[in-house]
């Protein structure tokens, strides 16, 4: 009798305030993540660091970050435990992440700043700080699949999740606004000040969201099966074996490397190819970032199965098509209309975003024990991508910045431009055609008993 109340608990939709204290989970993450795409490139350069050691820098990082993904999911389906997990990688995240922007340390001690020594010491801080990110990030995604079967209240945990991503980065970009809006830098050591400061506030911020989250989750089930029986843990084989796992990958690959590659160009792309103020590349990313928090938060309005997802992805995949195409041929003297092209820009991403990592908790389904694994070697090739994307657009970029010019329509073909319009449009229409071949099916999709929001 107790287990038949377990279950049906555990397969109606979850309160808002259980939605709530799980949202906030991932903002130390976003809020560094945001740091870290946005403004570690710009950082390395503006510093001396070439654009080859620089993608170098986060090459280190996201290959330290892939490793630790794996690793940390087959722990987590062995042992559980995700708080503690997601804990332990919280204060990895917050000790090493100011020493990323931080200045070279070995530098300092050894009296030397050679481009080699600040590359290693910086690739090190970089894979320490990934570590840690990998921890948090594997087991808060992977916990809502131990939260509920409820496929609607799934993904309302993720849009929720993906909103407060948005306050994150709407957090870092009004830091990044305020500080340099008030300090100027002149030098390196004014530059390393001015991104010191952003970790340091963006540490604050996160931790104190990283709180709520802890003192209002519990933690979730994993070794007890639905129905009460204690369950071994699902071999790797299992998943490696279902069609819908590898398309499923490949959705979520794609994803992210249209959210990460633009993200790493934005800043590029205003400044030195639209000529827009210093102010744009904080403008610009807070306006995509407000609209794809609206769009979150309306999200979870909507009772979810898997036609829908199909349908609100692909939405999101031709929205970013017509926006590539538009960065792409977006001329100087037209500057101003990137601010309308962030909106659509903003748009898109949530749409892709909620839908792709909602497709993660459909192929879970039931198959809780091995969960994490699924996050993790999904992370993992996501990071590893994106890591080697941006390494290839960096090495292009040192050697040939401009490939090609119209001067007569103001119009430059740079690997910035390509970087931020061709390749997330040209991974959007990939991912749109393989998410029109998935078969998707959804059990326990009762809708929500009442709207989350009033």
């Amino acid at each position: 009798m107790s287990n038949s109340i377990e279950d049906d608990s555990f397969s109606k939709p979850v309160g808002r305030w259980s939605v709530f204290y799980y949202g906030v989970g991932h903002m130390l993450n976003d809020i560094t993540s945001a740091c870290w795409f946005t403004y570690l490139l710009l950082f390395l350069t503006d510093i001396g660091l070439s654009s080859r050691d620089a993608a170098t820098v986060m090459l280190c990082g996201q290959i330290a970050d892939g490793l630790a993904t794996i690793f940390v999911g087959e722990l987590i389906d062995r042992f559980g435990r995700f708080k503690i997990w997601h804990g332990a990688g919280a204060v990895v995240v917050a000790v090493s992440f100011s020493s990323v922007f931080g200045g070279c340390i070995p530098c300092r001690k050894l009296a030397t700043f050679s481009s080699v020594v600040e590359t290693i010491s910086y690739s090190t801080f970089a894979a320490i700080f990934n570590v840690g990110w990998a921890a948090t990030q594997v087991s808060h995604m992977s916990m809502v699949n131990c939260i509920t079967l409820n496929s609607t209240s799934r993904v309302v945990l993720t849009s929720c999740r993906n909103a407060f991503t948005m306050v994150a980065n709407l957090s870092l970009y009004g830091i990044a606004l305020i500080v340099f809006d008030v300090s100027r830098a002149k030098t390196r050591a004014d530059i390393e000040n001015q991104y010191r400061w952003i970790a340091y506030l963006s540490i604050f911020i996160g931790c104190c969201f990283v709180g709520i989250f802890h003192l209002g989750t519990n933690e979730p089930r994993s070794k007890t099966g639905i129905h009460g029986n204690i369950h071994a843990r699902i071999s790797w084989t299992y998943w490696f074996l279902k069609i819908l796992y590898y398309q499923v990958a490949l959705v979520y690959l794609l994803t992210r490397l249209v959210l990460n590659v633009s993200q790493a160009y934005l800043a590029f792309y205003v400044i030195n190819d639209l000529r827009m103020a210093q102010s744009a590349k904080a403008l610009v990313p807070a306006i995509i970032y407000i609209c794809s928090f609206i769009v979150s938060v309306l999200l979870q309005e909507i009772a979810w199965n898997g036609q829908r997802l199909k349908a609100y992805y692909t939405a999101g995949g031709i929205l970013w098509m017509f926006c590539g195409v538009g960065i792409l041929l977006l001329p100087r003297s037209m500057s101003l209309f990137m601010y309308a092209i962030s909106v659509f820009i903003g748009i898109a991403n949530a749409l892709m975003t909620v839908t792709a990592v909602s497709m993660q908790s459909i192929l879970i389904g039931e198959d809780l024990h091995g969960c994490a694994f699924v996050c993790g070697s999904l992370s993992f090739l996501d990071k590893i991508s994106c890591g080697l994307a941006l390494f290839v657009l960096q090495s292009y970029q040192s050697g040939s910045p401009r490939v090609a010019g119209n001067y007569s329509t103001n119009v430059f073909f740079s690997v910035t431009r390509y970087g931020l319009g061709l390749v997330p449009a040209f991974c959007s229409l990939v991912g749109v055609a393989v998410t029109c071949t998935m078969e998707l099916h959804t059990p326990f999709s009762k809708p929500l008993m009442e709207p989350l929001l009033e």
